[in-house]
């Protein structure tokens, strides 16, 4: 058993929460939204689905994964031999390089309908990319989305109305402090599925509405009838649709899911996975659109440094050659029915969501407070667990395996204190947040 309470990285935590504020740059790996008080939040190395933390104590990771960005694991040898090569050979110079070329050209290749790329770093400003672009293309200002599309104004603007439009798209609590208060009423949110909700942001705003911005999928099969709904519509008023497959881009195919249900959108944008950790993000779309690109000034060193685009090569040939998508949906697959099994001995109510290759753990009742102890009991056992674990190819039926053993004997503990009635005794410190919260 790791001696969770005496760990440096939490202790260094605190002491970055000082000094950066909300301690990191990114809400996903805040040590709070795992395990407050003994989170290791720091890693020395990381390899496969291992890794290491500031006191050489060893984890598998089945949790995040680095928020889905590592599908072929951590430190790839392939990947990690390509970016080695790359900056060996200079990965920053006055000239291009040529992978951009390479890779725009792959990603047109594996979406037909599309004809020109743009290249960015991350995914929120991968999407700002592409409402701009929208935007500059619509000659409209307003935008209509649903899902989860970043941090920047464009987006939480939507707050500025009724600081709860985001609470079922992103997560509650998001005020739209230091967003433009001029940028009132310019995003509109409707609900997956809510076809008459979407109608009638049409029907008011036809004239003003140039961009419609949706996930296509995130976490069950989506409603395609609503989807080729919002396609009809978003042609006829000259809207520009743009499809965020950020998170769901090469988790169920090579490239967009939306390609599985032959819808096509104007522009998508992708990212995470693409780089298996490297920073990459693509917006693709239809030429005559992307042109409008020309129109506006869309520009940034950083966004011509060499790494992310042989990374992103690397993985798109690595997905290709090694059958990579059947692999991650039966590592999935075999770890959603032990979960499934091992709730069910333990008298403990558990839901799974998601598909194979992210999956979502759905407790019941007092549903933080048994996340942050599964959490905290399966740390003590050498593994970063949460509610969510981005499959892997890294996690091979041995890991797996390992994993639903330390899983199971925790779902007994939680199962019997529940019966019990004694869940909090079972906590050492305390509950994992579950939104936007201020930490100093």
């Amino acid at each position: 058993m790791i001696d969770i309470k005496n760990n440096s990285g939490s202790k260094l935590w605190q002491q970055a929460k000082q000094i950066i504020p909300g301690g990191n740059q990114l809400l996903s790996k805040r040590a709070e939204m795992f395990l407050p008080d003994f989170w290791p939040a720091y890693y020395k190395k990381a390899k496969g689905c291992e890794i290491w933390d500031l006191d050489g104590n060893h984890y598998y990771d089945m949790s995040i994964m680095g928020i889905g960005t590592c599908p072929l694991g951590y430190a790839n040898d392939d990947v990690n031999q390509a970016v080695i090569d790359a900056v060996s050979d200079g990965s920053m110079t006055s000239l291009n390089s040529f992978e951009e070329v390479e890779l725009a050209q792959k990603l047109i290749d594996l979406h037909p309908w599309a004809g020109a790329a743009r290249f960015a770093r991350t995914g929120g400003e991968s999407c700002s990319i592409a409402v701009r672009i929208a935007r500059s293309h619509s000659k409209k200002d307003k935008v209509a989305f649903c899902g989860y599309h970043g941090w920047h104004d464009w987006y939480i603007a939507t707050n500025l109305g009724d600081e709860k439009n985001l609470d079922e798209q992103l997560l509650p609590g998001l005020a739209p402090s230091g967003v433009p208060r001029t940028l009132s009423g310019t995003v509109l949110p409707f609900k997956e599925g809510d076809i008459a909700s979407f109608e009638a942001i049409v029907e008011a705003e036809k004239d003003n509405l140039g961009v419609v911005v949706m996930e296509v999928f995130r976490h069950a099969m989506p409603d395609l009838a609503f989807i080729k709904r919002v396609r009809e519509l978003c042609t006829e008023h000259n809207i520009v649709l743009v499809f965020d497959e950020i998170s769901s881009g090469f988790r169920l195919n090579i490239g967009g899911s939306h390609l599985l249900w032959d819808i096509e959108p104007d522009i998508c944008v992708l990212g995470k996975a693409l780089g298996n950790g490297h920073p990459i993000g693509a917006v693709i779309g239809k030429h005559d659109i992307m042109q409008a690109a020309q129109e506006s000034f869309i520009s940034s060193s950083y966004w011509t440094e060499r790494v992310g685009f042989v990374a992103a090569l690397k993985v798109l040939e690595i997905m290709e050659n090694q059958d990579v998508i059947n692999t991650l949906s039966t590592h999935g697959k075999y770890l959603k029915a032990g979960l499934i099994n091992a709730a069910k001995k333990a008298n403990l109510p558990l839901t799974m969501f998601g598909i194979d290759s992210v999956l979502i753990l759905g407790f019941e009742g007092e549903a933080l407070t048994i996340k942050t102890i599964f959490t905290q009991e399966m740390l003590k056992r050498g593994f970063l667990a949460s509610n969510v674990i981005y499959v892997s190819i890294a996690h091979q039926k041995e890991i797996a395996d390992k994993y639903l053993e330390n899983a199971a004997e925790v779902f007994q503990q939680i199962g019997k204190a529940l019966s019990n009635n004694n869940l909090q005794n079972l906590l050492d410190g305390e509950v994992s947040h579950s939104g936007f919260q201020r930490l100093n």
